[in-house]
């Protein structure tokens, strides 16, 4: 899940909202000012409904991203790498850099989400008591009990054992325990998870047919989402066993061509190649998506500053290409995904995703460009794997015949 847009950074996570976020945001605060709020306390004035419901909302994914930097938190805390956060319609994404070393790593990850969410629900609830006990705003009080509801529902449904919610990651480091074979695990939750979507899928159609067709066309929507990400998260699975061993690499596109971060966007599009390794444009980058769909961006020194997806220099009007710089439209190493040749390919599958804009940049120690990594690129290699089979290994004892 993308982010639309960037709110900056927590303890060095990058943190995002995707465009869905503002339908579940909207719905959320319009249920709350013209149903709910009014329901249990008439005869306010519609402006104070509709301020308690916007608050309301706010805290509500605030509470989201408390439950997603719990993961990332202890995520780090136990060794795995976290690129960043992003709120959507249906609740939040931590994307990780790594498989959690362990089972017990995964267990720690897994349930610091839940946990938060119900001590939230606890403290929300005891507030919402405070607020009472004190002659507080009844909407106040109101909103609050609402937080305090949501909250521990959210934990009580991120715990249910299937893929790709919490819960699926709980039961995947007690699989993981017993059995010693993460990718047994990995296939036990994920079809926990798509049968868990099916249930809600069939649940929401009932209720579609029978009454209560908002309601039974989320839950639907709901489970659909869960079957998708319970199918694609054991695919990835099985990829990132079958890229077990291979470093970045063997799969990279070496030595990529670079551009200046001082070129002006119209001497990318049309000049002639400039130095060695340098670009200032070259018949090449007009061919469309493919691989030279980004270029590394360099300073004068020749460390990596940033990438340079071609659709983000086409997409300056021809007018301004000769007075826009590359440094003005590249996306800046800090927002950029990046590698290092010697690390294990499996641990990247995650960061990929397809776009130009999210091509993984592969730097050498010194910071200087050495790769760039392209799903296409992955795709290769595992052909590559598949029309080469690596023999079996053979470790003492009698030669086989």
């Amino acid at each position: 899940m993308r982010a639309s847009i960037a709110l900056g950074r927590i303890a060095g996570i990058r943190i995002g909202v995707n465009w869905s976020v503002l339908l579940i945001f909207g719905l959320i605060a319009l249920g709350l000012a013209a149903g709910r709020l009014p329901e249990a306390h008439p005869g306010r004035g519609a402006a104070l409904y509709a301020a308690a419901g916007l608050a309301t909302a706010v805290v509500f994914f605030a509470s989201l991203l408390a439950h997603e930097l719990a993961h990332a938190v202890v995520a780090r805390r136990n060794g795995v790498g976290v690129d960043d956060i992003v709120l959507w319609l249906l609740g939040g994404a931590t994307r990780m850099r790594a498989e959690a070393p362990s089972p017990g790593a995964e267990l720690r990850i897994a349930g610091a989400g839940p946990l938060v969410s119900l001590l939230l629900g606890g403290l929300f609830t005891a507030a919402a008591w405070a607020f009472e006990a004190v002659g507080g705003s009844p909407l106040l009080v109101e909103a609050t009990a609402w937080l305090a509801a949501i909250n521990v529902l959210l934990a009580l449904f991120n715990v249910v054992p299937a893929a790709p919610l919490d819960g699926g990651r709980l039961l995947r480091a007690f699989l993981w325990w017993r059995t010693g074979d993460r990718l047994r695990a990995t296939a036990g939750a994920t079809t926990a998870g798509r049968a868990f979507g099916w249930v809600l899928v069939g649940l929401g159609l009932w209720g579609f047919l029978f009454g209560a067709a908002l309601g039974g066309l989320w839950l639907a929507l709901i489970g659909w989402f869960l079957v998708a990400a319970a199918t694609q998260e054991g695919r990835q699975a099985r990829l990132r066993e079958a890229l077990s061993g291979v470093p970045v690499r063997e799969t990279m596109t070496p030595d990529p061509v670079t551009v200046p971060e001082e070129r002006t966007v119209a001497e990318v599009l049309a000049g002639p190649p400039s130095g060695p390794g340098g670009l200032g444009g070259a018949p090449e980058v007009t061919r469309g998506p493919g691989r030279h769909a980004s270029f590394p961006v360099t300073g004068r020194d020749g460390v990596a500053v940033g990438l340079l997806p071609l659709e983000r220099a086409l997409r300056v009007p021809p007018g301004d290409r000769p007075g826009t710089t590359v440094g003005a439209v590249m996306v800046p190493l800090a927002e950029a995904r990046t590698a290092e040749p010697d690390e294990p390919l499996a641990d990247l599958v995650p960061r990929l995703e397809p776009g130009s804009e999210r091509r993984v940049l592969v730097l050498a120690g010194d910071g200087r460009p050495a790769g760039i990594v392209a799903p296409s690129d992955v795709n290769r290699t595992v052909r590559e794997m598949a029309a080469h089979p690596a023999p079996p290994q053979h470790h003492g004892g009698t030669p086989p015949a």
